[in-house]
């Protein structure tokens, strides 16, 4: 992209201010600001509507500076060789004298951490001396955003910069994983289970209910484009959109394929963009037809499932 260097200087420049700024990752935008900053920070849960319980992810440009805040373990190094940077984010424990803000951990002693792969906002990260604050850039329970036009669609003029990193390539959000005492997964997203169990060598739990909310994603009501959803229909109403997984041989304007062949990868990629644009042809109710619940078809379950608890 022009201009890099540029834009990354504006992008610090904001953030230094103690801003929030919407930024790149390859799982989604995040709405982004210092995580050692109380100020900062509680304009995130202001601006998202964002309920002042659920704990934000923080991301990270080094190993370095991770361990400047939380306490490392033998689970978290094995993760971090294989995934990182990549779609996971990893719980650990704070430590005493770290200066993350209250706000980012609700008073918790653990801390969601993350290390995107997106190029720019790792420059961007290695840019500033301290690491962000950054949950999905999209009002609390509404479809999260992959594009810079999806940010600006959220929020306007309220937030001052948008870091443009083209669209998003895995378009779901990171899979989180504790390690707090036995590892469990707390939300299913861009990288599967089967991988995580063999790089631990272990049986791992998910516990998507799990009652200390330690990371975000756990809300019953998520994802949603404030439409009526229905799952697991095999024939939708005549006024309704239709989700499939698979091209159909009959085709109607009511059809949108999240992919044509069961690539369920691909199909990861296109939900957050089909729910978008069924919203903006004016739906009023949205028919699923039913989703392999394997591999990513899992992570795909888990959104439209919060997604369909919307009344």
């Amino acid at each position: 992209m022009k201009n890099n260097l540029s834009i990354i200087k504006k992008s610090k420049y904001f953030l230094d201010k103690n801003e929030c700024i919407g930024i790149p990752t390859e799982t989604v935008y995040g709405l982004a600001a210092n995580a050692y900053s109380d100020f900062a920070t509680a304009k995130i849960f202001k601006l998202k509507r964002r309920p002042k319980k659920n704990p934000l992810i923080v991301h990270y440009a080094s190993l370095q500076m991770l361990k400047k805040d939380c306490k490392i373990n033998s689970n978290f190094l094995k993760l971090f060789k294989k995934f990182c940077p990549g779609p996971i984010t990893l719980i650990l424990k704070l430590k005493k004298n770290s200066k993350i803000s209250k706000n980012v951990t609700n008073n918790k002693k653990t801390l969601a951490v993350r290390f995107p792969k997106k190029d720019i906002t790792i420059k961007l990260l290695r840019s500033i001396n301290y690491p962000l604050a950054a949950p999905s850039a999209n009002i609390s329970t509404k479809i999260s955003p992959i594009t810079k036009g999806d940010v600006k669609e959220e929020f306007g003029k309220k937030i001052k910069f948008i870091l443009d990193g083209g669209r998003s390539e895995i378009g779901l959000e990171s899979t989180i994983v504790s390690l707090i005492n036995k590892p469990k997964i707390l939300r299913l997203g861009g990288i599967e289970i089967s991988k995580i169990k063999k790089t631990l060598g272990s049986k791992i739990e998910y516990s998507p209910k799990d009652k200390n909310i330690a990371s975000p994603g756990q809300g019953k009501v998520h994802y949603s484009p404030g439409i009526r959803i229905r799952l697991n229909i095999k024939i939708p109403k005549k006024d309704e959109a239709f989700i499939l997984i698979k091209k159909r041989k009959n085709y109607g304007k009511n059809y949108f394929y999240l992919t044509k062949n069961e690539n369920l990868k691909e199909a990861a990629k296109n939900l957050y963009k089909t729910l978008r644009m069924i919203k903006k042809k004016n739906f009023k109710s949205i028919a699923v037809e039913k989703i392999p619940d394997k591999s990513f078809g899992q992570a795909i379950n888990d959104r439209l499932n919060r997604a369909s608890k919307f009344q």
